[in-house]
């Protein structure tokens, strides 16, 4: 015979402080451990939707980020003459190189400075590389020293309005444009143009890497193969989605290995808490529990009333966490620990998969807390526990 879902409620209400508490201790672990989560997220997502699923990246095997690596102009004429990749209506590749540099930029919130990517593209990287969309002021003009800002940067540092200038070495660049990327790293730079770019980097007529639109997306492999292949390059070509994701390098695995870190200490001291507190409850009852088995309740029905308690109480408190974490959801925030050693922005991301994990943690939680507290009170004897009582 189980026990009435009605007797655990009256008891939660009978003793509300504690149980208060034991759900707080919870709530907090769990709302930490979520927007830890959701910071990992949030930035792998930046990276990962980046890019084409059917463009190819070309860059020198070896090299870490686009900074490193090198095409010469013989080798990049080469690649693109390859039947693989998309032609426009007049025959010319779907094809875009660029150069790729940093440059130390201001932030807004301290005035410190920081690394920004400032990439020469030509005019066909707007059509090859795709969800480009320019929402405030102009592309800039080829030939001109202007540029264009993504949406995300503009916010985090000085000096990057419609209008505004920006220096690098002796020369200055006219903003005259905001442009968004579908949420994807481009927003986290400057673009402008090849040629003026080109001239004041001093660097030929190479690139750091040539983007390159595919006509069937799973012939990048083949691609890649013939491309290394070729005894005179030294070069790879990667999906650009594949490419931009694994710029996350290291930091995204420390994030999701910090939650871990947080949710263990966190969650040892939560579960400790809420057993304290179950065995509080348990203390309390004994005269209840020795008038239930007196009843003719077995100790599996006590043992799963006080069980079912835990959890629920712990799940409870799991979803206010999770609604503390909430407000988190879309904060922007960036960092520069990334392959390119440039300034990335990003937002935190509380997806589906984030909720449910933070629900089955409390569950978890409130499993082991009352574990034990509840198999006390079922191996109580009856007459133990009518004569503490």
């Amino acid at each position: 015979m189980a026990l009435p879902l009605s007797y655990n409620i009256r008891n939660v209400r009978v003793r509300w402080q504690v149980t208060l508490l034991a759900i707080s201790g919870i709530a907090l672990v769990v709302a930490v451990f979520s927007i830890l989560l959701s910071m990992s997220a949030g930035f792998q997502t930046a990276l990962r939707a980046t890019g084409r699923p059917d463009n190819a990246l070309i860059v020198q095997r070896g090299s870490a980020s686009e900074l490193t690596s090198g095409i010469r102009i013989d080798d990049r004429n080469t690649i693109l003459a390859d039947d693989r990749i998309a032609r426009r209506p007049d025959g010319s590749p779907m094809a875009s190189w660029e150069w790729v540099v940093v440059m130390s930029l201001p932030k807004v919130d301290n005035g410190g400075p920081t690394n920004v990517t400032l990439r020469a593209v030509t005019p066909q990287a707007f059509e090859v590389r795709g969800g480009i969309d320019v929402v405030e002021g102009k592309k800039f003009q080829p030939g001109l020293d202007e540029v264009i800002v993504g949406r995300k940067i503009m916010g985090r540092i000085e000096g990057l309005q419609i209008g505004k200038q920006v220096k690098y070495m002796d020369k200055r660049f006219t903003v005259v444009g905001v442009f968004e990327s579908q949420g994807g790293a481009f927003e986290s730079e400057i673009w402008g143009d090849y040629d003026v770019m080109g001239a004041m980097f001093q660097r030929g007529a190479g690139s750091n890497s040539v983007v390159v639109r595919m006509k069937d997306a799973s012939q990048i492999p083949a691609l890649d193969k013939w491309i290394r292949a070729q005894p005179q390059m030294q070069l790879q070509a990667v999906a650009e989605p594949k490419y931009y994701s694994d710029q996350a390098g290291p930091l995204a695995a420390i994030l999701k290995g910090l939650a871990a870190f947080v949710a263990f200490v966190m969650g040892v001291g939560a579960v400790f808490g809420a057993m304290n507190t179950m065995y509080a409850i348990v203390a309390s009852r004994t005269r209840e529990i020795g008038t239930l088995r007196a009843l003719g309740f077995s100790r599996f029905s006590i043992l799963s009333s006080f069980v079912m308690e835990s959890v629920v109480l712990a799940t409870l408190a799991g979803a206010i966490g999770l609604l503390l974490a909430m407000p988190m959801n879309g904060f922007s925030t960036g960092t520069a620990q990334t392959q390119s050693f440039s300034e990335v922005a990003f937002s935190f991301r509380l997806t589906p998969q984030i909720l449910i994990t933070g629900m089955v943690f409390a569950a978890a939680m409130g499993l082991l807390g009352g574990l034990l507290p509840a198999l006390r009170a079922a191996r109580m004897p009856i007459t133990r526990a009518l004569r503490d009582a």
